[in-house]
This record gives C-alpha cells, sequence and structure tokens, in this order.
C-alpha cells in the first residue's frame, strides 16, 4: 500500500507546525522581527510575501546564478520586483512594506558546483549543492543585514524536499550565526494560493527549474 511508511524510516518533519509556534508568540508579545526571504521567482514568493507580510519585515533577496539563459534570468528578476510592487499598491494596508534586494549574478559559480554532477537527476546531488551555493550568499547577507530570521521561498515547491532546505538552512545558520525560520509553504495550501496569485498578476511561471539541466530535463518529459 502507497501509504504505508517503511520500515525503520522516521516521519517527515512538519515545520509548519513549528512556524506556527513562531507565528502565535510574535502575536502574543506584539514584536515584528526582521526576515531575510530568500526568493527564486515571483509565482514562489507572491504567496509567502501575502502570508509572512503579517508578521515580519521581509527584505526578499534575490540569488540565484543557476537560471540560465541570462535573459531567463533578467525576466524572473523583473517579474517578482514588479509583483512586490503591485502587491505593495493594492494593499496599502499592510504595515509591513517589503524591501528587495538582488544578489550578484555569476553562473559561472553555478557550473563549478555542478561539473560532474551534470546527470545527476532533479532533486539529486546537484541540486542540493546547488541549493548551498543559493542559501550560503543568502545567510552571509541575512548576518550582514542583521536580520533576525533567514529562510526561502524554495520550500513551496511540490517539487522540492522542505527536510533537505530546512536542513541546509539550519547549516547556513550556524556558520554565519543567524536564526532559521522553519518553513513548508506549500502547506496550509500555499502551493495553491501561489497560483491563485499568479493568475491574479499575470505572473509569469516557469516550466523548469532554471538551471539548462532542469531545462534539459523538462524538455524530454
Amino acid at each position: 500500500m502507497g501509504d504505508v511508511k517503511k520500515a525503520g524510516m522516521p516521519p517527515k518533519h512538519n515545520y509548519q507546525v513549528d512556524l506556527d509556534r513562531i507565528i502565535r508568540r510574535l502575536q502574543r508579545t506584539g514584536e515584528v522581527p526582521s526576515l531575510l526571504l530568500h526568493a527564486c521567482c515571483g509565482p514562489c514568493s507572491s504567496y509567502t510575501i501575502e502570508y509572512l507580510s503579517q508578521y515580519f519585515n521581509i527584505t526578499i533577496f534575490y540569488y540565484n546564478p543557476n537560471i540560465a539563459p541570462e535573459a531567463e534570468y533578467r525576466h524572473r528578476v523583473e517579474e517578482i520586483k514588479r509583483f512586490i510592487s503591485e502587491f505593495q499598491a493594492n494593499h496599502p494596508e499592510m504595515k509591513h512594506p517589503v524591501k528587495f534586494i538582488e544578489g550578484d549574478y555569476h553562473p559561472e559559480k553555478f557550473y563549478a558546483i555542478a561539473h560532474g554532477l551534470e546527470n545527476e537527476p532533479e532533486g539529486g546531488k546537484r541540486c542540493r549543492k546547488c541549493f548551498e551555493l543559493r542559501l550560503a550568499e543568502s545567510a552571509r547577507i541575512a548576518k550582514e543585514q542583521k536580520a533576525d530570521y533567514f529562510t526561502t521561498t524554495l520550500t513551496i515547491s511540490p517539487m522540492k524536499d522542505a527536510q533537505v532546505l530546512n536542513n541546509v538552512v539550519q547549516e547556513q545558520c550556524d556558520i554565519y550565526g543567524v536564526r532559521r525560520l522553519p518553513s513548508d509553504f506549500k502547506k496550509k495550501g500555499g502551493y495553491k494560493r501561489s497560483i491563485q496569485l499568479s493568475h491574479e498578476y499575470n505572473l509569469y511561471r516557469q516550466n523548469f527549474c532554471g538551471c539548462v539541466y532542469s531545462m534539459r530535463d523538462a524538455k524530454d518529459l
């Protein structure tokens, strides 16, 4: 039966429960911490901004040297900037405006970590290395910005393992001395809501993760 857990396999951790606990504490205390939120694209950012801006002062950090070609990268940058601007214009009642920082675009850094892993399947070792590359720089910026918390929008994707991503975020938080915000944004209808917001704001929704290898694999489907 498909729903039977494999023997010896621990149950997957529910990061949304952890996040709910933090949010309840913030509601009790009235505290509004700062959050450095690594973002991969406009659609993935849409729900997370709508959701988290109620409780955090968010700075979106766009750092994705894996994305290719450069025209695709630039398109995604403009789409996320447009969404932030239009969403805030449509919600003047927002208590906590969202800021945006774009990181450097050096795709050679991605190709260096992907070397030898070009034929790995989606979600394999290459993807983990890619997460480490992007989230290490994001954690560094979180430290530089003196952010209270750090996390990534990547957990909203049904194709991404929240356990792996939270582990990578925690590893980088330990290195840079910042605090991880636990996340699994696909929970509580988050992914479905991101699709709705994408339609409302006419956001470009790509059919591949971003790198040339995910583009190759998407074409093979």
